[in-house]
């Protein structure tokens, strides 16, 4: 009688659960359905009231009027540059990083790995003016550079990936060894494949960091051709944008979002899996 009043209650938990974990979802995808709803239709009608989005008509003029823009298809090209660049340069410098602080023993090294996650702590804004001045003085501004060495220092992940190679076991690299494995070949070819699901995850978030960044491309990009997909699109905004173009300013909203939204699709699994391992761990 005890045992199936438990699975009866368990049965009921497990369903609270679940209701509350569809309502956070639908909650969370409000504004997004919102979002595009408005962006279908035509500017006229938002001007006169938002509450028409629930009817007829729909267009796609707001999509096309985008790519009216001449520098539209250059942004989305400054946009994929930067971000990959950025992506790819935080996974490298992360896991050579991670690796260092994991395995190798030398002097400082935990005062150092101290001092790298402080940098959690130091804001953006609060660096600001002196990178400018700084790439300013070196005359790197509106160039590829510029935009993307900023991003590559990422405190975050060289804690993900020293936290994911101290979970690897020690027997590994022993056994490496004994078969005369260089520290090089034992790190790439042994212990960087056990950390894909971590690279992932850090892939993930530093793309979607870089896609979205705003402040600093706006800052070293003056010129339209340097634009990155954010300050492009913010530069065809005028300042009765959301009285007169509302359905235009969230096609944009969607554009933009886009690209980040596909890469997370084709990597979604990854992210699950490290969560998984993490909560496990």
């Amino acid at each position: 009688m005890a045992a199936s009043e438990h699975i009866v209650g368990r049965g009921i938990g497990n369903k609270l659960i679940l209701f509350s974990v569809i309502l956070v979802a639908i909650m969370w995808m409000l504004p997004i359905a919102w979002t595009l709803l408005l962006s279908f239709k035509p500017n006229s009608e938002l001007m006169i009231s938002t509450a028409s989005a629930f009817h007829p008509p729909y267009t796609i003029k707001n999509y096309t009027d985008i790519f009216q823009s001449s520098g539209v298809f250059r942004w989305l090209w400054n946009s994929a540059v930067v971000s990959i660049g950025v992506t790819v340069g935080i996974l490298v410098l992360s896991s050579l990083a991670g690796y260092g602080f994991a395995r190798a023993e030398f002097k400082g090294r935990d005062i150092i790995f101290v001092l790298v996650l402080l940098g959690l702590a130091v804001p953006e804004q609060a660096v600001i003016i002196a990178r400018h001045q700084m790439f300013s003085d070196l005359k790197m501004h509106n160039t590829y550079p510029a935009i993307i060495l900023p991003g590559l220092s990422s405190a975050f992940g060289v804690f993900l990936m020293t936290q994911y190679f101290k979970a690897i076991p020690k027997d590994i690299d022993e056994a490496a060894m004994l078969d005369n494995a260089s520290r090089f070949k034992i790190f790439w070819k042994v212990l960087l494949p056990l950390t894909i699901p971590a690279q992932a995850t850090l892939g993930i978030f530093s793309f979607l960091g870089a896609w979205n960044d705003y402040l600093w491309p706006l800052i070293s990009a003056t010129k339209p051709e340097m634009f990155t997909i954010t300050v492009g699109m913010a530069s065809t905004q005028t300042n009765f944008a959301q009285s007169e173009g509302l359905g235009f300013l969230m096609a944009q909203a969607i554009f933009a979002g886009l690209p980040v939204f596909i890469v997370y699709l084709f990597f979604q699994k990854y992210i699950v899996r490290a969560v998984a391992g993490a909560a496990i761990n």
